[in-house]
């Protein structure tokens, strides 16, 4: 159990913590960052889409590890190893791509995700996905924020948004046709989710029609040869985010549609997705959440390449974008405390409409709907609120040519980077990666194999510390994430300590984190080189 001292101060600084109320809560959050202290505004509001929609939802409405209670007399930090291990490793996902023939074709070898809440319900969700129409994968990381609502939204349709801006003119006739005549449609993505992942077949409908009358939209444009995958990419974004302003500005008699369209748009998700064919790996990017690639440096170095720029306040690019953007008469009050109009940290995002719509618009879609008080929606116009939209879905594509050197790439949410640098994610990462390949030879087998002699290399293996090791490397990252000292080593006393946090304390020391790595396949990449010389 971790010292009384510890524990002391843990609760010590939460209870001094600024609490504001008004419609919403504005919380003032310590973020203790190794020796840094970080303080930030965050607009915080109750769960806004139905319960069970994340995949961890199920696990984290379990109160058996978390306390509710911030008295320190009820308060307790012990946790088991194997209790902590269920803790961390309840989101894991992980996915190897099929070979034929005992070879793969595919530049992906094999992915693994995991997520580690702290907001209940969990804000962040993730998708990972492989083109059936078109060629490729993608892989998306989505950080919400106000709730989950828009963050699900995102992350449920993007990636068909993106799928469909690159499919080909008689792909997307023959598509039509189908829908008009009544026949099955052909799937346009093959999903990798978690078990527990769960989707709303009301809500699908709805998606599909609208997602249907994007294709119509592409059609009429009769753009041929189509989209380059950046301009897909940008055009996906931007128009999910207007179908997202537009449908809850619709009539809807469906109550549970009305009110997940008021969620959506009234919460807000940053984005950042991954798309893959051979050795072209694109990159888009709308908020705060980050790409990098691990590079084997020729000497046998780890190198760290950033794939995407953080889109926040304090960015400088974004807020000369943003001065472009506004008068100058609002160069002063653009951006408050590090944040855009004082209420925002990302300086893009989905959703948001308190961000892009004027005054009126807000006024009258609240007004002209129900229960919004019991959805906890209210209009909250910032100060100094003059010329929206503030804020932009738009995201930034980059474009990175796959070399055999380059071995990984870490999607992941701002609350592992918020913990860990780019450089030390790439550390952990190559390190996890050698680990596990010295590992592989001590199962080489003698024969004849029998079970004394099976039973034997297993005591081996576990006195050798394999079995405490990782498989999945987001639950690698997210354990030192949580868990580091000072050293850069895991500290059980404060793993334990920061996943026993009660959840009104959580949240003050640690974001809603989720990871994605996808190790490429450089046996492929070099062939592809190999026969384009």
């Amino acid at each position: 159990m971790m010292s009384r001292t510890v524990s002391s101060w843990i609760l010590s600084s939460a209870r001094n913590g600024i609490v504001l109320q008004g419609k919403g809560r504005l919380y003032s959050i310590c973020i203790p960052n190794r020796n840094k202290t970080k303080w930030k505004l965050v607009f915080s509001k109750k769960q806004l889409y139905p319960a069970g929609s994340s995949s961890l939802d199920n696990v984290f409405s379990l109160k058996a590890f978390r306390h509710t209670s911030t008295e320190e007399e009820h308060f307790s930090f012990q946790l088991s190893p194997s209790q902590i291990n269920d803790i961390l490793r309840a989101g894991e996902l992980s996915h190897k791509i099929l070979t034929f023939n005992g070879k793969n074709a595919n530049s992906v070898l094999r992915f693994e995700s995991n997520q580690l809440a702290s907001n209940t319900p969990i804000e962040d969700r993730r998708s990972a996905a492989t083109c059936l129409q078109t060629k490729g994968m993608m892989f998306g990381v989505f950080d919400g924020h106000a709730g989950s609502a828009c963050a699900q939204a995102v992350s449920d349709r993007l990636l068909h948004y993106i799928a469909v801006s690159l499919m080909s003119r008689q792909t997307l006739e023959e598509l039509e046709l189908a829908v008009e005549c009544m026949k099955p449609v052909l799937p346009i993505l093959q999903w990798h989710k978690h078990p527990n992942d769960v989707e709303y077949r009301e809500i699908t409908s709805q998606y599909f029609e609208n997602l249907r009358v994007y294709w119509q939209h592409l059609l009429d444009l009769d753009n041929e040869p189509g989209f380059s995958l950046e301009e897909a990419m940008i055009c996906a974004f931007k128009r999910l985010d207007s179908d997202i302003s537009l449908e809850v500005q619709a009539p809807q008699e469906n109550e549970l549609m009305r009110n997940v369209a008021l969620q959506v748009a009234f919460s807000g998700a940053t984005a950042c997705v991954a798309h893959i064919d051979g050795v072209h790996l694109h990159v888009a990017n709308t908020g705060d959440c980050r790409a990098i690639l691990g590079v084997h440096e020729e000497d046998g170095t780890w190198s760290t390449l950033p794939l995407t720029r953080d889109h926040n306040a304090v960015d400088e690019f974004e807020i000369r974008r943003l001065k472009r953007e506004h008068p100058g008469s609002e160069e002063q009050t653009l951006f408050v405390n590090d944040r855009l109009l004082g209420i925002l940290m990302p300086s893009r995002a989905f959703g948001d409409v308190q961000l892009k719509w004027s005054k009126e618009l807000q006024h009258s879609v609240l007004e002209n709907s129900c229960d919004v008080g019991d959805l906890n929606i209210y209009q909250y116009v910032p100060p100094n609120y003059h010329t929206p939209p503030y804020l932009t879905a738009e995201p930034e594509v980059t474009y990175h040519k796959l070399r055999s050197k380059d071995k990984f790439l870490v999607i992941a949410s701002d609350g592992l980077w918020e913990m860990l640098s780019n450089e030390k994610v790439v550390k952990l990462v190559a390190g996890h990666l050698s680990e596990l390949n010295v590992q592989k030879p001590q199962l080489a087998f003698e024969k004849p194999v029998n079970l004394g002699y099976m039973h034997s290399l297993l005591l081996q293996r576990k006195n050798k510390g394999i079995a405490s090791v990782d498989q999945n490397i987001a639950t690698h990252l997210i354990r030192h994430a949580i868990g580091s000292n000072e050293y850069g080593e895991v500290d059980q006393e404060k793993l334990a300590a920061m996943l026993a946090l009660p959840e009104d304390l959580a949240r003050m020391y640690r974001d809603d984190i989720t990871v994605t790595v996808v190790y490429f396949n450089s046996e492929t990449i070099e062939n592809y080189y190999r026969n384009n010389k």
